[in-house]
């Protein structure tokens, strides 16, 4: 049997929506845990890079706006260690997913301290000021895309989720239906509509009388 072009059409709209829907649903599901195993990830990797001298291309720079933060109580000999274990720290508990507002906090504090350079040295984070950014200074700005990740983690620290799709709105007479299950008169006796048989109205009624 042949089928029209406008059969087909509706016909794969159907197929592409089932389809679109259970891939939406599952991306709902997994995003948030990936998002947060892998910013975990980025955060250990590039924390324990920093206890290993020479292996961090970021680590001279960190090391002096510690030093430069803290007007020169913390040398760069003792900022990076420190440093290093933050970042280790946080990454765990990302990975871990326990302890996430402590570790969101630690996150937090230690990304304002990752912007400062583009402030504190401009010279070597930009070729130009402020629009033509250095590798040191590309490297620090991608630090905006880890602090939107982290935001989206924090928003569901007390049990929330994304929702693959908007609640599909309940139509009016079920609303109305289950707003006031029970809803009672002035006088204490349960509703009943009008167009309700008259048997339960009678016997409403009796409830009614007898309860006064």
């Amino acid at each position: 049997m042949l089928h029209s072009p406008a059969t087909l059409g509706a016909t794969w709209r159907v197929r592409f929506d089932r389809l679109d829907r259970r891939i939406t649903s599952v991306l709902a599901g997994a995003a948030v845990p990936v998002l947060r195993v892998s910013l975990g990830l980025v955060f250990l990797w590039f924390g324990a890079l920093k206890f290993f001298p020479g292996l961090s291309p970021a680590q001279d720079l960190a090391a002096r706006t510690v030093e430069q933060l803290t007007f020169g109580l913390v040398p760069p000999a003792v900022a990076l260690p420190v440093l290093a274990a933050w970042e280790s720290l946080i990454g765990l508990g990302l990975l871990s997913g326990r302890f996430l507002r402590a570790t969101l906090l630690l996150l937090a504090v230690q990304m304002l301290g990752t912007l400062t350079p583009l402030v504190l040295f401009p010279a070597e984070t930009f070729t130009v000021y402020p629009i033509a950014p250095t590798l040191e200074g590309q490297y620090i700005i991608k630090n905006v895309v880890l602090i939107a990740a982290a935001m989206v983690v924090g928003a569901t620290v007390r049990g929330g989720q994304l929702q693959a799709e908007p609640a599909t709105a309940m139509p009016a007479t079920a609303r109305s239906a289950t707003a006031m299950p029970a809803a009672a008169n002035e006088s204490g006796a349960p509703r009943v509509p009008r167009d309700a048989p008259s048997g339960q109205r009678g016997a409403t009624a009796s409830r009614r009388t007898t309860s006064r």
